[in-house]
């Protein structure tokens, strides 16, 4: 559910009506469902005209210093399919977008035959691969993105939150100062072999809640934090998505396709077990997302997702006889991974 705008929210989307003149023409807005951060969306409709969505911030912003329009200028010269951006209030922390309407891909496997599925999974798995192969031909410093990174403290920040806020926080477990210690350690060697790999341009965020099904086409929103991380890294996002799940038939599938696509002479053995490596280091910081919007946001939605990301991570130690160590230090913690 989200929660109700603030009053001070409202009255921003109020003066972006009379400013544009919407107001006249009896626009109105229309709370739409947000995400994990701080913005507000709204629907703005008004007869006769196309109805578009404002993504209202906390603060107010210098148009030309948001993530989001750098990511978006990047994005457009691939090109991949992205909402347009129709205007802004800096003054008012607002954006005006392109209305991609509110059909997910998550949306859209509730709805649909399952072949129509393959076909979409398809799809957005030839953006990740454009968006890594065209991210390398158009690497600049003009763009945010390829000056940060999945390094070492952004990953160890990632497994931090994930303690302190799913396994303390949500599951009230008070971890002894050993176990803790051991814990972070077998942590500590997932971060620094993921910090090791070479890099690609990443989405971030790329499940099935970031795609949208806009005419007959995915697009892709919800890109303002991309940043340079490992080849696997959207492909487990999309794969390993805490709100869908997929056949291990269909993730194979949709992996050994990725790597024709990329047409790398890497072993489908070797990538399975990076991709396996990212997802459980994914699927944990998830957790802790979770757990932080439970908890310290009075977010509840989020808690119908924690089981299934629970059994990725549970599956992905039970594959591998190397985390056996830190398969014991969590299930101490959190039973249903034992």
């Amino acid at each position: 559910m989200t929660p109700p705008p603030d009053p001070s929210i409202l009255d921003k989307v109020q003066t972006y009506l009379r400013r544009s003149g919407l107001e006249a023409r009896g626009g109105r807005a229309v709370q739409l469902t947000g995400d994990a951060s701080d913005r507000r969306y709204f629907r703005i409709l008004a007869p006769g005209m196309t109805s578009i969505v404002l993504a209202v911030y906390a603060e107010p912003f210098e148009f030309g210093r948001l993530s989001f329009v750098n990511v978006a200028e990047l994005f457009a010269r691939m090109p991949v399919p992205i909402p347009s951006i129709l205007g802004h209030e800096d003054d008012l922390g607002i954006l005006a977008l392109e209305d991609l309407g509110d059909v997910t891909l998550q949306a859209h496997l509730g709805s649909a035959p399952h072949p129509s599925h393959v076909a979409l999974y398809r799809e957005a798995v030839q953006l990740i691969a454009r968006i890594q192969r065209r991210g390398e031909e158009l690497a600049s410093d003009e763009f945010v993105p390829y000056g940060v990174a999945f390094d070492v403290e952004k990953l160890t920040w990632e497994m931090d939150f994930f303690v302190k806020h799913y396994i303390e926080g949500y599951r009230g477990y008070a971890i002894p100062s050993p176990q803790r210690a051991a814990l972070r350690e077998e942590l500590r060697k997932i971060v620094e072999e993921l910090a090791t790999e070479p890099r690609v341009l990443c989405h971030r965020d790329y499940h099935s809640r970031n795609l949208m099904l806009h005419q007959e086409q995915l697009f892709i929103i919800d890109f303002q934090d991309a940043r340079m991380g490992p080849d696997t890294y959207d492909l487990v996002s999309l794969l390993r998505d805490s709100y869908v799940d997929l056949s291990d038939q269909t993730v194979d599938v949709l992996l050994a396709y990725f790597l024709a696509l990329k047409g790398v002479p890497t072993s489908e053995r070797a990538f399975r077990q990076r991709f396996d490596l990212m997802a459980l280091q994914r699927n944990l910081k998830a957790l802790g997302t979770f757990g932080y919007q439970t908890n310290a946001r009075r977010n509840p939605v989020y808690i119908q997702y924690m089981p299934r990301t629970l059994r990725h991570v549970r599956d992905n130690l039970k594959r591998h006889r190397r985390h056996g160590r830190l398969r014991e230090l969590l299930a101490s913690c959190l039973g249903e991974l034992g």
